[in-house]
């Protein structure tokens, strides 16, 4: 009996998988090495397209800031143009580096899968073996020993299992965990690949507009200096044809501009967000997706994050949540966003007044519990935390799908990210911030939703100026 213990103790050693990941990590295989050569030469051709935007926008300014001409418009048309063309292309490159990214990710990951089904094989082994050591006493054990060194030998052995059966359950533990963040290291992957896919869609759009545009001028002043004039003058807008104009916002009814433009003013004066850069943001953020807004609670939001409140908010607010609007599940994660300011629920409550029972507010929960608990409420509305009602002066629980209470929210967010700085570069970085958070926020290849923004932002600017009679 008792070398059948020592058998078991070597048994147990051997196939007990200790550290496998660890050290499949620390060696590069020749397929890594590739795709780091390649991950090199990817960025270095984007270091050099993003050297090739800067001399675009250089000459962009230049043309922009030059006296309104026939050829200084087409030279902006031109340099824009190219400027977007070659932001595709670091598009492309970035979404290729993260393709690398990606299998590596999902390599990693099906390593710790197999290695955690093995330590969960191997944890089973040692729970036979111990229950069959446990019918034994330590009287048993030294009866069945033929001599002392042997009995001894035995209850080494024993302890030797007892201890493998401990270093088994810590080396599940630490696998699960490593294997949840590869998880969501693999999902965050995916989801940035997703956002640069809808930004060179965006991009290409904006092309066709820009050539669209350059054609049409040039259609309409046959190329002449004197007819581009006349068109300048002909095209200036009045403030009651841009009253009369409609301002889309995403997944709600279209509101006249005026109405926005109230409401993206009364806004500024709560959180110093310029009005134009409010509505910009809106603007930007209609055209992300044909599908936005035609989702279902139940199936396109996150069961455990953004459902239980979600319950709660429409039914504070008297709401059928099977009835209401959200953002439908993209092919990287979750959907669930919710009304004009597209405000996942678990943002919301940070703004609308929603606090955990048991743990209190956001600030709060970002400063001392996991959000993961702050999540899972349960919920209660307290108007006094109810940012958006306050800056509003609402009478009732702030709405998301509201555009007065949106606007306002929209607002709040890009004052939070900075943009009441006022300064234009803590404007875009502010926009960027709103589309990827603070952590995308500095990808060059997103470069082109702040761009985008920053644009809408100009033209409002425009209209705004016009509506306050100090447009030209």
């Amino acid at each position: 009996m008792g070398r059948f213990f020592l058998f078991v103790a070597a048994c147990v050693s051997a196939s007990f998988p200790v550290a496998v990941y660890a050290q499949q990590a620390a060696s590069t295989t020749p397929v890594q090495q590739v795709v780091s050569s390649r991950q090199q030469q990817l960025q270095a051709q984007l270091n050099q397209i993003e050297q090739q935007i800067a001399v675009q926008q250089s000459l962009l300014d230049k043309a922009q800031n030059q006296h309104q001409t026939l050829q200084s418009q087409i030279d902006a048309y031109d340099a824009q143009i190219r400027k977007t063309q070659l932001q595709i292309q670091a598009i492309g490159l970035a979404v290729e580096q993260l393709n690398g990214n990606i299998s590596n990710h999902d390599t990693a990951l099906h390593q710790l899968s197999s290695q955690l089904t093995k330590e969960k094989d191997s944890l089973a082994q040692i729970l036979r073996r111990t229950e069959m050591l446990d019918q034994y006493s330590i009287v048993g054990i030294a009866f069945g020993s033929k001599d002392v060194s042997g009995f001894f030998s035995d209850l080494g052995a024993f302890a030797s299992i007892k201890r493998a059966l401990s270093s088994s359950f810590t080396n599940i533990a630490l696998t699960s965990s490593s294997t949840e963040a590869e998880k969501q290291a693999l999902q965050a992957r995916l989801s940035e690949q997703e956002q640069l896919q809808q930004e060179a869609r965006l991009a290409q759009q904006s092309i066709q507009q820009q050539e669209s545009g350059k054609q049409h001028l040039l259609a309409q002043t046959k190329g002449v200096e004197s007819n581009f004039q006349k068109l300048i003058a002909s095209n200036q807008q009045t403030a009651a044809q841009i009253r009369s104009a409609l301002f889309q916002l995403r997944d709600s009814a279209a509101i006249p501009f005026g109405t926005a433009l109230t409401y993206a003013e009364q806004a500024q004066k709560a959180t110093g967000v310029p009005a134009a850069l409010t509505l910009g943001i809106l603007k930007q953020e209609t055209n992300l997706g044909q599908d936005l807004g035609t989702g279902r609670w139940r199936t396109d939001m996150s069961p455990n994050r953004d459902q239980p409140v979600f319950v709660y908010i429409t039914k504070t607010l008297g709401l059928d949540p099977n009835a209401m609007p959200v953002s439908r599940k993209p092919p990287y994660g979750w959907g669930g966003a919710m009304g004009p300011g597209q405000f996942i629920p678990s943002t919301w409550v940070c703004y609308g007044g929603f606090v955990n029972v048991n743990t209190g507010d956001c600030t709060n929960a970002f400063r001392s519990i996991s959000m993961s608990q702050f999540w899972l409420g349960p919920w209660q509305y307290v108007a006094s935390k109810d940012r958006v009602r306050t800056l509003t002066g609402g009478t009732g629980p702030s709405n998301p799908w509201s555009p007065r209470d949106a606007i306002m929210a929209t607002a709040m967010l890009m004052a939070d990210n900075g943009a009441a700085a006022g300064t234009p570069a803590a404007e875009r970085l502010a926009a960027l911030r709103y589309f990827a958070g603070w952590g995308g926020a500095s990808n060059p290849a997103f470069a082109f939703y702040g761009d985008g923004v920053m644009g809408f932002t100009q033209q409002f600017e425009k209209d705004i100026a016009l509506l306050n009679g100090s447009g030209g």
